[in-house]
């Protein structure tokens, strides 16, 4: 049976290979988050040789991962040419103005990494696993990649995200619109799968505000989250839709703003500097925050 929720990757693809160009101007929550990410960094004791930025979009933790590690090799990927061709054109910029020289770019998927087993100190990612199939897949692939010992970093978004457009789009039950997002206990478990240890999750929520449905569905045109499930709408969507999502969204109007809802789930966890027998116990934090 067909996943309706599977992600199409191709249509991933494109649609951040269109919003290259707008995508900074409009990733306002993708730097809070960013910023939120470094503040946790800063409470770990690491040197990274190498560093992965899985997941970079237009290069911004690439360049700051790279002044804080000034000795580390900083590896961008990203499965969008144009994303890593705005990475690289910051990169050069940068180069220029502190001498970063050790910047290299992949264009890949997080779910299958083209890089040696145990050949990088640090993955990060930000807001980017939530486009991966497979969790286990991506865990396991970014495991693979870390020395034992190593630190994975993530953000990613939780299942009360854009909740409001999850429900006014409900007057069309027939296709998806809205991604599904995986719980953070379930990110637990996932972590605890692939053999990290001592995972750390906490969960965050924003509210964005705005005038009307169309700056909600602008602004997620303009960073390139498009709805990518199988299970959308192929084509364009009609008036008539339109019409009835823009009034059921009405209902979640306060004080004559409309909010969209986004849940992130940070998380990092370590690789372990030995192998976790399947069947062993390994204690998973959360810490929740309103």
């Amino acid at each position: 049976m067909n996943d309706i929720y599977r992600i199409d990757k191709a249509r991933v693809r494109a649609s951040f290979d269109r919003a290259a160009d707008s995508y900074d101007a409009a990733a306002v929550l993708q730097k809070e988050v960013r910023e939120r990410m470094f503040e946790r960094l800063e409470l770990v004791k690491i040197s990274p040789n190498v560093i992965l930025d899985a997941g970079c979009g237009t290069g911004p933790a690439s360049i700051e991962l790279g002044q804080r590690y000034k000795q580390a090799r900083i590896i961008s990927l990203d499965i969008a040419m144009s994303m890593l061709k705005k990475t690289l054109s910051r990169q050069s910029l940068f180069k220029r103005m502190l001498g970063l020289v050790s910047h290299e770019a992949i264009c890949a998927d997080i779910e299958h990494l083209p890089l040696a087993d145990h050949s990088v100190d640090l993955v990060w990612s930000n807001l980017a696993v939530q486009w991966c199939n497979d969790l286990d897949l991506a865990f396991g692939e970014m495991s693979r990649v870390l020395e034992p010992g190593g630190l994975l970093m993530f953000s990613t978004f939780g299942p009360d995200t854009l909740k409001e457009l999850r429900a006014a789009s409900n007057v069309d039950a027939e296709h998806i619109h809205v991604s599904r997002f995986i719980d953070m206990h379930d990110i637990g478990d996932a972590l605890v799968r692939a053999g990290y240890s001592a995972p750390v999750l906490d969960v965050e929520r924003y509210v964005l505000t705005y005038d009307d449905v169309m700056g909600v569905m602008r602004d997620l045109k303009a960073i390139g989250a498009h709805n990518a499930t199988e299970g959308r709408r192929r084509g364009l969507e009609g008036k008539g839709f339109l019409k009835k999502l823009t009034s059921a969204y009405e209902q979640f109007r306060v004080q004559g703003k409309l909010p969209a809802t986004f849940e992130v789930v940070y998380g990092h966890a370590w690789k372990s500097e030995a192998k976790v027998a399947t069947d062993a116990a390994v204690p998973v934090t959360f810490y929740k925050r309103t």
